[in-house]
């Protein structure tokens, strides 16, 4: 999909709020080829868990693209804005009805995430398998206990739920480990990297049967709501663990908890919840089978993550300047 046409007579500018140092913000100049680009941020943010971004008042009158996920006002207060490159993998914000208009083109930092969430889900696998949660609150008792059965993923079955780049990424590291991998997605016919079997969600109830590892990354859709509920939880194995990175509301955590308590489930490992943050008197922080972690998988706290943010924008600069299509366009 090429980007729309742009009339040659109105000068454009590029707003980028990414924390770039003097070398990165060079090439980005070079990537844009004589087209104005203000740097709105600075380094000392690309440590962040979260990088800033804002719009300038001042600027909203001329911009045409925005780097960066400043927030839906700023960037509604944009007459001229033709593109938004977000340095998340969600853009449902953006893309909601009536927040930009219809021509705005939206791409997105999918491609700089496997490695980071699929990790941080691969340790929240391996620690509920080996009771780390528990040896660490017995190491804060100072209590010297044996707390018996550990698994192993050896042989297992893994049901990796949404196989874009976080799940594909996920069933490699799965399969490097002696697992078996079945992928479920909307269309079953796309492969995926990692992935032994691909099935349609139609398959979903069967294949949890199988399951001793769930991992979800899916996005927040009507379809994908409480998508583990009750019902499905309970066709299970009790030695199942559960694992989740893409957006809280995928599970019911009612059911979740339920399960957790009635011992329907091993364990569960939750980087997002319903709703988020989890609530301080939320039940699921004292469940000693649910390992929780505040949102925290897909931040910037890998240094690789933030380099193929800054990889994907720069190429996306240089396509805007160059006419070209964009990569990772999501309208």
């Amino acid at each position: 999909m090429s980007i729309m046409q742009h009339d040659s007579s109105t000068p454009r500018l590029i707003v980028n709020t990414l924390p770039l140092n003097a070398e990165q913000r060079e090439r980005f100049a070079q990537a844009a080829n004589g087209i104005r680009q203000e740097f709105v941020n600075d380094s000392a943010d690309l440590s962040s868990m979260i990088w800033h971004a804002e719009l300038p008042a001042a600027l909203r009158p001329e911009t045409t693209a925005i780097i960066g996920n400043v927030p839906t006002a700023d960037a509604a207060q944009c007459p001229r804005l033709e593109w938004l490159q977000t340095t998340s993998a969600g853009v449902d914000r953006y893309v909601a009805p009536g927040v930009l208009a219809e021509r705005v083109a939206v791409t997105n930092a999918t491609g700089a995430y496997g490695r980071t969430v699929s990790e941080h889900m691969f340790a929240l696998m391996w620690a509920l398998m080996k009771q780390l949660p528990e040896y660490a609150r017995n190491q804060v008792a100072h209590r010297w206990t044996d707390e018996g059965e550990v698994l192993s993923p050896q042989g297992g079955a893994a049901v990796v739920i949404g196989t874009g780049d976080i799940g594909s990424c996920f069933a490699k590291l799965a399969k490097s480990v002696g697992m078996r991998t079945y992928g479920v997605r909307r269309n079953a016919d796309q492969g995926a990297d990692g992935i032994d079997e691909m099935h349609g969600f139609e398959d979903l109830d069967e294949l949890l049967r199988l399951a001793d590892v769930v991992a979800m990354a899916v996005p927040s859709t009507p379809q994908t709501h409480h998508l583990l509920d009750a019902r499905r939880l309970g066709l299970l194995k009790p030695s199942a663990v559960v694992i989740n990175a893409g957006r809280g509301d995928a599970i019911d955590p009612k059911a979740l908890l339920k399960a957790l308590q009635d011992g329907g489930i091993r364990g569960a490992g939750l980087d997002v919840t319903e709703p988020e943050p989890l609530p301080a008197d939320d039940s699921l922080w004292d469940e000693p089978h649910c390992l929780v972690t505040p949102h925290v998988a897909g931040g910037n706290h890998l240094a690789q993550t933030s380099e193929a943010i800054i990889a994907i924008a720069l190429e996306n600069v240089r396509r805007y300047a160059s006419g070209e299509p964009f990569i990772n366009r999501r309208r």
